[in-house]
This record gives structure tokens, C-alpha cells and sequence, in this order.
């Protein structure tokens, strides 16, 4: 498969640092390489702005129109965008470049990402990511982003999302995303948890963006980052999960993020991460029948 890895290394608007430092440790341990060895045909390149006073939300929607362009050029040639990114709020570029029309969204993740500027108790910008995908807050700003619209609500499927602002928890009940819980995977497993939503939005959308903010992981299987939340889901399950999305829709795009080096000494969310972006490629491209 052609693939053309999208390296984003910034959080909250600066360069390498925290979860801004995540991409390069991926590339570092051998990411490509390994995708060489199971003969995928990989190009990298770095989405980077120019140096200016760093600023979070200037320096976030700079960075999506450039990984908008760099996405929809990989496109364009028959290669699939993985984007390693510190901020979730990469997606917004991420789907910008796919193009308009039969895009879902499978976002797994610890935090629900659904605050806005009204909402937020912390104004971390990547708090708000799903909301400004889904059209909720920043119009104006994502509006910029060459290619963007915002992703209809029930276009999305939520997994493993389990730490919620109060005011984040109740705009997510009242809005038409679908919610895959920790409850409902216990109760059921992770199959029959998953499969409904997946295939009500296989019905609407032919190709889907794959997110992957690693915190969705158990932190006390591996931790991620500062914001890891207790529980999760394992990597096994992940690892499901991504096969049964293919069953469903085509993974167009797919993004790893969120991962802090720091909380990771002994490579555990490497190792993870490196399975994760094996089992994506081995089922991008084709839809199961």
C-alpha cells in the first residue's frame, strides 16, 4: 500500500515538546521501517509553519490548512494520509484533504473533545477538536482550512471516551454522535458494543477517517500522556475494533495522537502504536463484504 506518513510534532502551538514530541519518537524507533518490511510503499514528510511567538489557536489552524494541502496531495496520488500529531485538533486538516461528501468518523478516545469556548473549564484548544469537526464552535477559523465541512454529528462514532467536563457530557447526550462506553463494552464486548454503530454509519458514509488519540488505552496497560484517564480499553480490543470498521466502510485516513514520550519509558505505547498502524493498513483501502 502507498503510504504517506503526515508528522505533525506540535502541542498547544509549540514545536517537540510533550505530546508534540510523540511523532518523531515513532519515527525514531523504526515506524517506517517496519511498514517497509511488510513492503508498503512509504513517503514521510513534516507539516511545520513558520517560526512566529508561539500562539495555540493561530498556530493550530496554520498548521490544518498546510496538513490539508499535504493530506488531500496524498490523496490525489493513490496514497493513504496517516498523521502522527500531538493534537487531536489535527483532524480537522485530516478530513479537510479527503474531500467533501461520505466521510465518517470513528474517534477513539479517552476525553469526549466536545467542550467549546463556552463550555471549556481549562481552554485547552484540543479539548474542543470533535466539536470543531462536527461544525459545534471555531466556524470561522475551520472555514479557512481549504476543503473543510464539518462532519454531520450521527457521521461519528465515539469509542472508549470515559472523562467528561459536565457541560461536554450533556452536550454529547443531546447531539446525534454515537457512543461506544467502557459499560457497554464490559456488559457486551467490544463486538456487539461496536458493531450497531459501525454499521448505521456504513450506511451513510462509503469512506471513514480513522482517530486514534492513544489515551483511549488503559493507562495501567500503557500510559500515553499526562491526561490518561483510569480504564480504557486494552490494545487487544483496539486492535478489534480496527478490524471491524474495515467490515463497514473503506479507511480513508487515519491519525495516532496525544502520545507523550515522557510516560512511555519502556515503549509499551510504541509497540502498541506500531500494531495499530500495521492492522490499519491491512485493512485500508478495501471494504469486507
Amino acid at each position: 500500500m502507498k503510504v504517506r506518513v503526515l508528522a505533525v510534532p506540535y502541542d498547544s502551538g509549540l514545536r517537540n515538546v510533550r505530546m508534540g514530541r510523540g511523532p518523531a519518537h515513532l519515527l525514531e524507533r523504526g515506524l517506517v521501517a517496519r511498514l517497509w518490511d511488510r513492503e508498503h510503499d512509504v513517503a514521510v514528510d513534516t507539516i511545520e509553519v513558520a517560526d512566529a511567538p508561539p500562539a495555540e489557536i493561530r498556530t493550530a489552524f496554520d498548521l490544518n490548512r498546510v496538513l490539508a494541502a499535504a493530506a488531500g496531495e496524498a490523496v490525489a496520488t493513490g496514497a493513504l494520509p496517516l498523521v502522527l500529531a500531538g493534537n487531536c485538533n489535527t483532524a480537522v486538516g485530516t478530513v479537510a484533504g479527503l474531500g467533501s461528501g461520505d466521510v465518517g468518523v470513528v474517534w477513539f478516545d479517552a476525553h469526549g473533545d466536545f467542550n467549546t469556548p463556552e463550555t471549556t473549564v481549562t481552554g485547552f484548544l484540543d479539548g474542543m477538536a470533535l466539536a470543531i469537526l462536527t461544525g459545534r464552535c471555531w466556524a470561522g477559523l475551520a472555514a479557512t482550512v481549504p476543503g473543510f465541512q464539518p462532519i454531520p454529528a450521527d457521521n461519528v462514532v465515539l469509542v472508549g471516551a470515559r472523562d467528561f467536563d459536565p457541560a461536554e457530557r450533556a452536550a454529547l447526550a443531546d447531539c446525534a454522535i454515537r457512543q461506544v462506553t467502557l459499560a457497554g463494552v464490559h456488559e457486551r464486548g467490544l463486538e456487539a458494543a461496536l458493531q450497531p454503530h459501525l454499521a448505521a454509519l456504513g450506511h451513510r458514509a462509503r469512506r471513514v477517517y480513522v482517530h486514534l488519540d492513544l489515551d483511549v488505552l488503559d493507562p495501567s496497560e500503557a500510559k500515553v500522556n499526562q491526561f490518561a484517564a483510569p480504564g480504557g480499553l486494552t490494545v487487544a480490543q483496539v486492535a478489534d475494533a480496527l478490524r471491524l470498521i474495515a467490515r463497514h466502510a473503506t479507511i480513508a485516513a487515519a491519525a495516532l495522537t496525544a502520545y507523550d514520550p515522557a510516560y512511555d519509558p519502556d515503549d509499551r505505547v510504541v509497540q502498541a502504536a506500531f500494531r495499530f498502524v500495521s492492522d490499519l493498513l491491512g485493512h485500508a483501502g478495501t471494504r469486507a463484504g
